[in-house]
């Protein structure tokens, strides 16, 4: 199972999708590219992203939150962060993402 298996994961209707640890320009071409693969192949309905591990995220991991959020919301679906921590947090409700996906932690 290569990396980006691991990153991914369809259950029932949510794509969770685990970030890593450090979430730049790097790293999220395959994040966007392997994500809108499940959505439009695996019938996803709602998207779960899962910062448990991330320590540090730039306007990139902002942009995939918001691509992936574009592609959900035209099914009718949501857009998840879970385990935020402060940092986090304070990064997406600073860029205004409150207002389009769910802050669960």
């Amino acid at each position: 199972m290569d990396q980006k298996t691991q990153e991914l994961a369809v259950i029932d209707n949510y794509l969770c999708i685990k970030m890593p640890r450090e979430v730049d320009h790097h790293g999220a071409v395959g994040i966007k590219e392997s994500a809108d693969r499940l959505i439009l192949d695996d019938n996803v309905k709602n998207i779960v992203f899962d910062f448990e591990n991330t320590t540090f995220m730039d306007s990139s991991g902002l942009g995939i939150i918001i691509g992936r959020y574009r592609k959900i919301s035209c099914f009718g679906g949501k857009v998840y962060a879970v385990n935020t921590n402060e940092r986090i947090k304070r990064i997406l409700k600073g860029a205004g993402m409150a207002s389009i996906i769910e802050i669960l932690s």
